[in-house]
């Protein structure tokens, strides 16, 4: 048989489309070529593929030998084709069974010795191999990774002539599997560790139980950044299609998975330099940033008025859709990014103002100044705007707060309760959600209509109050919302207090 059919995966974005890989041999002048819109990684592979075949005793066909990969209007990148194409020529010139292809996806890099090495994104090809029906072989170094796909079956192996091995049955391969937590793996670092600050610390919480944002300002050295740390810690593990998700991400990004860690919730923390291509994602072959990286996690801002105001900008749009489309002229990627943003700031440019041994010399003009490098729309967006003050000593040697393991449970429990009567977090109410969870008595909704004059807050900042408050309620099991949770909530708006 002179044509063979290999199936694999490429890489686009989050979806992993099928390609197959068609090898022609004809008479005529021996060469190799390979068509279908191969990248030059693709198109090195001819010399890989021959080492590979040549050095695992095989024979490499002296004629002509054609590869089509299909679609050919899809792009394809690095070396994942390799052993797909080594195994296309091996069939096609009749040294392993061709029958036997039909029912595996195959992606691996190839060493000119025939070892198998470890490509990106190849948990997104075990989700659709899965669902295909087929079987996924890889090299050994991505087993675990794509082993955390339930039910999928996964085939790995070292070398070339382990998989033709496998696919002449001299040396079947086991079934790779790797034990999986039923639930996260707790070993950050602990909310106890934080002396005094129960406000923020109580910011935190509510943070936490309903998903929303928070700015933290306060001078240096107040347990800001410490707080930010701990917040993964109370925030509840990630469910198994969540945990999928993120771990999808990390694997077209090259980033290491641990089986052993994976529904623990990422907490990114980029520098202030960061481009908005590192913070969003981009680039000529889109990859994702730091906000994707962070999706179901923590994305920790620190300085943020350091931050470029236009990086700053592109962060609108993900905060209301908890998704980011970037697109190019040649191709278009949409990667999640439902993160829950915390940053940290300053109260003014040297980071004392208010302070009471009165070591802040910055002027009123220099502190709005700094200020504005924050636009207003972006705070719009930031439903809790807390102080953090300078601790005095004998609050430093006072005793810590509670431990993570204690506030995660009433995390835990606040979510369970806005799950079971709206089916996703109060940060994430749409207006009807809205009207029927957050409805108030006559004294209250006074209460709020003069916080809306006095603060001249807008529509967004109304709801976004009534969304805290919700959550205020439901951390203290209220099916209503009260009074003094209101206010608290309203008491959060800590920069629309002091414009």
């Amino acid at each position: 048989m002179s044509l063979a059919i290999v199936y694999s995966r490429a890489r686009a974005g989050m979806d992993a489309p099928l390609v197959t890989v068609e090898v022609h041999l004809s008479n005529g002048l021996p060469g190799l070529s390979i068509v279908g819109l191969p990248e030059t990684a693709v198109k090195e592979s001819k010399d890989r593929v021959r080492g590979a075949i040549l050095n695992s005793q095989f024979e490499f066909p002296a004629r002509r030998i054609t590869i089509n990969l299909a679609p050919a209007d899809l792009p394809k990148d690095g070396g994942r084709f390799d052993l797909p194409i080594a195994l296309g020529i091996l069939a096609a010139s009749g040294q392993i069974p061709g029958k036997q292809l039909a029912g595996y996806e195959f992606a691996s890099e190839l060493a000119l010795s025939g070892a198998l090495r470890s490509v990106t994104g190849i948990l997104p090809m075990a989700v659709h191999t899965r669902k295909a029906g087929r079987s996924v072989v890889v090299s050994t170094g991505n087993a675990a990774e794509a082993a955390l796909v339930r039910d999928a079956v996964i085939l790995a192996g070292e070398h070339l002539l382990d998989i033709t091995g496998h696919l002449t049955q001299t040396r079947p391969l086991e079934p790779h599997t790797t034990p999986l937590p039923e639930s996260a793996v707790y070993d950050m670092a602990d909310l106890a560790d934080v002396r005094g600050q129960h406000q923020a610390r109580r910011a935190l919480e509510v943070a936490a139980a309903g998903g929303h944002s928070l700015l933290m300002i306060g001078p240096p050295g107040t347990g800001k950044s410490l707080l930010a740390s701990r917040l993964p810690g109370i925030l509840p593990g990630m469910s198994e299609s969540e945990a999928i998700e993120t771990a999808a991400i990390a694997s077209i990004s090259g980033l290491p998975i641990d089986p052993a860690r994976w529904r623990q919730r990422r907490f990114r923390a980029p520098h202030h330099t960061a481009s908005a291509v590192a913070l969003v994602g981009g680039g000529s072959c889109p990859r994702p940033g730091e906000i994707s990286l962070a999706h179901h996690g923590v994305l920790f801002l620190d300085e943020l008025p350091e931050f470029d105001r236009r990086v700053l900008e592109v962060l609108r749009e993900p905060l209301e859709s908890g998704h980011i489309t970037i697109s190019r002229a040649a191709r278009q990627a949409e990667y999640p990014a439902r993160f829950q943003l915390v940053a940290a700031m300053n109260p003014c440019p040297c980071g004392y103002l208010g302070d009471p041994a009165g070591r802040c010399r910055c002027t009123s003009e220099q502190v709005e100044r700094y200020r504005r490098r924050i636009s207003g729309p972006l705070l719009d967006r930031i439903d809790l705007q807390i102080e953090v003050p300078r601790l005095s000593f004998e609050k430093l040697q006072g005793p810590g707060g509670e431990a993570s393991d204690v506030v995660r449970q009433r995390v835990s429990m606040a979510r369970q309760r806005q799950l079971e009567r709206s089916n996703t977090l109060n940060s994430r109410l749409d207006h009807s959600q809205l009207e029927q969870a957050c409805r108030l008595q006559a004294t209250d909704r006074q209460l709020l209509q003069q916080a809306m004059e006095r603060l001249r807050l807008s529509a967004r900042a109304y709801h976004r109050i009534l969304r805290v408050a919700r959550t205020i309620a439901d951390l203290e099991g209220s099916t209503a919302i009260r009074p003094e949770q209101l206010a608290e909530a309203i008491n959060y708006r800590r920069l629309d207090r002091s414009a």
